[in-house]
């Protein structure tokens, strides 16, 4: 069989280069093929890369399982965080991981809720629960105990899901917050949210929060904030099959 070596095979204008015909077999003896846009037979792409090594379009069937980051916010600073756009039919349920959240309050809870008209307003009805578990750090006192303070009964404000926060540079509150179906218009939208709190008296607090949004109308926005000034942090938007 006879070699052909030629540093560059360049198609003419207009038209693609055809290595073997179908059902031919060819084999690449290299161990580095080099492009920045690969594509199938039926001109489908796998994946792209802008040749920096960062991929901007892989095709979704080599995406994996687990959840899928939709949208990131980092607040510095600020009121609240909100995501408007990115809630819909598309995942039955949105995880969202908040990190480092800082208050400029001293003693401040992070709180949230749900809007079933873009954004405009946050105050949905809900029914919740919660109850607490905390150590201090010098190990005087501990407990776990129901928080009567924290739940709501066919409420519409904003729904606290942390201890209160001290606004110290290393003080912070952690947590992800879990929401079920909220595009369904036939049932309530339920969720979990687990949260742990460097409070302001130096106790680890953990609290848990769960309820039901009772409406039958799509939840297509959420809000963060604190009960009382703004916020530093991160919160991460994720949709889960």
């Amino acid at each position: 069989m006879g070699k052909l070596r030629v540093h560059n095979i360049e198609a003419q204008s207009g038209t693609n280069v055809d290595l073997g015909a179908a059902g031919d077999v060819v084999t690449f003896a290299s161990d580095s093929i080099q492009t920045n846009l690969y594509k199938d037979s039926g001109a489908n792409t796998i994946f792209q890369s802008d040749g920096a090594g960062t991929l901007s379009n892989v095709n979704s069937g080599l995406s994996g399982a687990g959840p899928k980051l939709i949208q990131s916010q980092t607040a510095s600073g600020s009121a609240s965080i909100s995501f408007t756009t990115g809630i819909d039919s598309t995942y039955d349920q949105y995880m969202f991981v908040f990190t480092d959240i800082n208050p400029a309050t001293d003693d401040s809870r992070l709180l949230f809720q749900c809007s079933i008209d873009s954004g405009s307003n946050y105050n949905v009805t809900m029914t919740t629960t919660t109850f607490r578990a905390y150590h201090k750090e010098n190990d005087t006192a501990a407990a776990l105990e129901y928080d009567t303070g924290m739940d709501q009964a066919q409420g519409t404000a904003y729904q606290k899901i942390s201890g209160t926060c001290g606004n110290g540079s290393d003080e912070c509150v952690a947590g992800i917050l879990y929401l079920f179906t909220p595009s369904s218009t036939t049932y309530v939208k339920n969720f979990y949210c687990t949260t742990n709190t460097y409070k302001q008296d130096d106790v680890s607090d953990v609290n848990y929060v769960a309820g039901y949004f009772n409406t039958t109308s799509a939840i297509n926005a959420i809000s963060f904030k604190q009960d009382s000034g703004n916020l530093d942090g991160t919160i991460k938007m994720y949709g889960c099959t």
